[in-house]
């Protein structure tokens, strides 16, 4: 399917969560002079304006990123700096996907591996990520075609696995393409995004990889509302294996500043736990 756009949603709540992990992992990586690789499976644009026609219809970033650039964030350095690099001129109007946020950690050594199936999206990748060499950007159905760069010649990366779950399918096939993949690079780090529309789904999703044999899984997830059929997305997360060793010490501090700084939701929550130890 590929009716899903990003630009609706692009800098709500659950892109804060996913790009503060996300830049929390590529500051690791960057931390040593060796080269890294940084796959992402699904790419999108890129680059979103937030005043265009398709963001300002649902207005989700004004309880996300608006939210956090009213205040100091000095725990969020990295993050943030990551959003004003694209507003030269010091106001909110786009927000970088994390296509771009990792373009912004890539050193000439770095490389970074873009899929993105939607033809529009596909081409707008394309034009915003045009001056970077160290970037290739790929057509292409992911989950059926991501192994072909694993292990990485550098044998550092990070895999980001972020797709619409427009399918029920996805559930499972992205599980099934970590478990592929970290069986042929083991010492990769993968961060795998999901939203909770039906809790039994993630629950479902984390018991996977609880039983899968893979060593050293955390869980970040915040929640904006109690958990609800009815409603959409009441929560997201991100599963990350082989985390950096400071990421969960990092988003204990930050979860509950998030959920006082966005400031919605009748009953907000956050989780930060260690789901398979190492």
């Amino acid at each position: 399917m590929l009716s899903y756009r990003h630009s609706f949603h692009a800098g709500n709540f659950a892109d804060v969560l996913k790009h503060i992990v996300l830049v929390e992992i590529l500051e690791h990586l960057t931390q040593k002079d060796k080269p890294f690789d940084y796959i992402d499976t699904h790419s999108g644009a890129g680059l979103y304006d937030l005043y265009s026609d398709t963001a300002t219809k649902l207005g989700e970033h004004q309880s996300g990123i608006s939210k956090l650039k009213n205040d100091k964030w000095p725990e969020l350095k990295g993050y943030i700096d990551a959003v004003d690099d694209c507003n030269t001129d010091g106001k909110l109007r786009f927000y970088p996907g994390s296509p771009l946020i990792a373009a912004q950690y890539l050193r000439k050594k770095d490389k970074a591996w873009l899929f993105e199936l939607h033809p529009k999206d596909f081409s707008l990748l394309q034009q915003n990520t045009a001056r970077n060499r160290s970037i290739k950007v790929m057509n292409e159905d992911s989950l059926s075609s991501v192994l072909r760069l694993l292990p990485p010649a550098s044998r550092r990366g990070l895999m980001l696995v972020d797709p619409s779950y427009e399918l029920k399918t996805d559930y499972e096939a992205v599980f099934k393409v970590i478990q592929q993949a970290h069986g042929k690079f083991a010492t990769g780090i993968y961060a795998l995004w999901y939203p909770v529309v039906d809790r039994q789904r993630i629950n479902q999703l984390e018991k996977r990889f609880i039983k899968s044999g893979i060593k050293n899984i955390q869980r970040f997830e915040l929640g904006l509302e109690p958990d609800s059929v009815e409603r959409g997305m009441t929560a997201s997360g991100m599963i990350v294996i082989n985390p950096p060793w400071q990421l969960k010490a990092k988003m204990n501090q930050v979860l509950p500043r998030l959920i006082e700084a966005l400031d919605v939701g009748t009953d907000p929550f956050f989780k930060c736990d260690q789901l398979v130890d190492e």
